[in-house]
């Protein structure tokens, strides 16, 4: 029937939107360090079924097919992409990227993530007034290391996280400490907070932490950050695939619309 119809198209119209929300946020983060795209993935809902597949008529006829009227879709939820994204050099050491998988480790409020601790690829440090390691942003998350950064001292990082401090070009290097980094078995699972930040969830597993450049861990690239993976192209294909879908199912309720007017102006 027409109300069928309209159900299955509006179904898509809220579907539709948030597919566009998404895509909406992906080109927006465009320029955002870290930033990882994600993907609207949709099902389909259920189906009326008005005859069954397989029941035998008088005759003992088997029917091959069945018929089956379906009530719309949905969006199943949001997949995240974690292909790696473009390296941009900096002058700044204490910068960083990692070159394969892996995720730095930094500190929040205990009630925002579990162990107090939330993960980034967004890899633009600086040094705060007492000397720690934090983000590069409004909240000034701080990197989880066991150390502090002396005043008036050149940085180096190496691609197994280990950092040296000299205090002058006649000084000896003084090694600080070591960075580790964080992988989850399935990365896609963890939750999105903000701030580029992810925090660990049941279905990402918990965080297995290492030495950078070892095992499965991603190296250390210092002086270069991460940018956003997003691909405006595609995005933008994206946004024009989802607004003609959105087109034709407008069209399907002003279809279902038209129906529904010719059987209300029904005369004997």
């Amino acid at each position: 029937m027409s109300v069928t119809s309209l159900q299955s198209s509006a179904s898509a119209l809220s579907a539709l939107n948030t597919s566009m929300d998404v895509i909406a946020h992906n080109l927006a983060n465009v320029n955002t360090a870290g930033f990882k795209a994600s993907r609207a993935n949709f099902q389909d809902l259920l189906y009326q079924e008005l005859a069954q597949p397989g029941i035998q008529n008088a005759n003992g006829d088997e029917r091959p097919i069945g018929l089956y009227v379906g009530m719309g879709v949905k969006v199943a939820g949001t997949q995240l992409n974690f292909k790696q994204g473009a390296p941009v050099a900096s002058d700044n050491p204490l910068d960083m990227m990692i070159e394969g998988s892996g995720f730095f480790r930094v500190r929040v409020q205990d009630d925002q993530a579990p162990g107090g601790f939330a993960y980034t690829r967004a890899g633009q440090f600086e040094v705060n007034s007492d000397g720690e390691v934090v983000m590069a942003n409004d909240q000034g998350r701080r990197l989880d290391v066991g150390f502090t950064i002396p005043p008036n001292t050149t940085i180096s990082i190496d691609t197994n996280g280990r950092v040296t401090a000299q205090a002058s070009q006649d000084a000896e290097p003084e090694e600080l400490g070591q960075i580790e980094i964080s992988t989850f078995v399935n990365p896609a699972g963890l939750k999105q907070m903000g701030e580029n930040l992810y925090a660990e969830t049941g279905a990402s597993g918990p965080p297995i932490n290492g030495e950078p450049g070892t095992e499965s861990f991603g190296m250390i690239r210092s002086k270069f950050y991460e940018n956003s993976n997003v691909d405006p192209t595609t995005e933008l294909i994206n946004l024009i695939r989802t607004q003609r879908a959105f087109e034709m199912n407008s069209n399907t309720i002003r279809a279902a619309d038209e129906a529904l007017k010719s059987i209300a102006q029904l005369r004997r």
